[in-house]
């Protein structure tokens, strides 16, 4: 699998035959050194939270691409008020699973706010076994040793920048409760609100899980896992 970010928490993961944004905030976005309209194929998009820096253009890319959008019932239905047409709505809810494109898609629970439903994280498991969780905008809680008791995630995908999610220091205990193989930070760095570099990510994890591996993606450069 490939894997590249966009700066804040706007991910493509891209297989042989598959490409999968989760909250792609192109507009606006001061990290983003790529136009949404340059995108040239989009399967299937998933939303963490309605945040405007994270559903951000799932609606266009959705119609232009064809893509069904995955996401919490209520903005499911928001979208289709907006245009989405029905047949590209994924409506779900904590702890349920969709299987698309191959990948087996888990919404799990997030410590956040949002406008309408509640804020989300997903656990993607792909056939080969590849298991990635990205959790959206969050604090740190206890449930996330369940999320590694019942998933050997390879990758974690977390928010370090503090402020409006966990810091840095939450995030290695996150890392610790996940047992995650991997970490990819995000939401750090957008703007001067949100710390700034992960090195106090790589301190944390030396301290507290130190056998998770921080991956420090560039922007728009794809990383092969």
């Amino acid at each position: 699998m490939e894997i590249t970010w966009f700066g804040h928490a706007n991910f493509r993961l891209k297989t042989a035959d598959t490409t999968v944004f989760i909250d792609p905030f192109f507009v606006g976005n001061p990290s983003a050194t790529t136009s949404y309209k340059d995108i040239q194929d989009c399967s299937l998009i998933l939303v963490t939270h309605d945040h405007t820096d994270h559903i951000g253009q799932a609606l266009e890319l959705a119609i232009k691409h064809d893509a069904e959008v995955v996401a919490i019932f209520d903005v499911i239905q928001e979208l289709i008020g907006l245009g989405l047409p029905e047949h590209l709505g994924v409506g779900m809810n904590i702890g349920g699973t969709v299987t698309r494109h191959g990948l087996d898609i888990k919404m799990v629970q997030a410590m956040h706010s949002a406008a309408t439903g509640s804020p989300a994280g997903f656990i993607i498991t792909d056939s080969d076994g590849l298991c990635i969780y990205n959790s959206g905008d969050t604090g740190l809680f206890g449930d996330m040793e369940l999320f590694g008791k019942f998933h050997d995630i390879d990758i974690a995908m977390l928010p370090i920048g503090g402020r409006f999610t966990m810091d840095a220091k939450q995030a290695a205990y996150a890392c610790k409760l996940l047992g995650c193989k991997k970490i990819i930070p995000q939401h750090w760095g957008t703007w001067p609100i949100l710390d700034q570099n992960t090195q106090a990510m790589a301190e944390q994890l030396a301290l507290t899980a130190p056998d998770t591996e921080l991956l420090t993606l560039a922007i728009d450069t794809p990383f092969e896992i």
